[in-house]
């Protein structure tokens, strides 16, 4: 049961590290072009901003959840490094319920401010609603909340191998 919960979360984590790094190379694209259609051709595109916005909600809600499940994320470990390894545990586990109370209220009322502006259009991109602009927050809040779930039954993912597709 573990090794499936395992190869599921590494197949997640992959996905959500590439869906963030796409969102930022889509992001660092397609800013460039309104700069250029705006000074140069001295025509405002109306589309750029609202899609790097939705990239930039993709990649900073998907990527955090990469980060998380990668160690990479910011910690402050002054205070907790001069611990005994007891006491180190003891805050590791109480930031991961911390972590599992952020993802929940996140999850919650990004689910609710979806369905609230779920069919409200967003002007500059009328083939996108302002719910759907923001479905990276629930999502990349419950991609956490598995990542977290996964730490608080397992361990940390960087002390495992991370198991290939095709492997087992």
């Amino acid at each position: 049961m573990a090794h499936a919960y395992h190869q599921a979360m590494d197949l997640l984590y992959r996905l959500a590290m590439w869906l963030a790094g796409a969102a930022l190379l889509v992001m660092v694209t397609v800013i460039p072009v309104g700069i250029f259609s705006r000074y140069v051709l001295n025509e405002g595109a109306a589309w750029p901003e609202p899609i790097a916005i939705l990239c930039m909600v993709t990649f900073t809600f998907i990527g955090a959840a990469v980060s998380y499940r990668a160690g990479a994320h910011i910690a402050v470990n002054m205070l907790t490094d001069r611990l005994p390894p007891f006491w180190q545990r003891c805050c590791g586990r109480l930031a991961d319920l911390l972590m599992t109370v952020i993802c929940l209220f996140i999850l919650y009322y990004g689910y609710g401010l979806c369905s609230q502006l779920w069919l409200q259009p967003v002007a500059e991109f009328p083939l996108l609603s302002a719910g759907q602009a923001y479905l990276p927050l629930p999502i990349g809040s419950a991609v956490t909340l598995l990542f977290v779930i996964e730490r608080l039954l397992f361990g940390p993912q960087h002390h495992r191998p991370l198991v290939m597709l095709g492997n087992t």
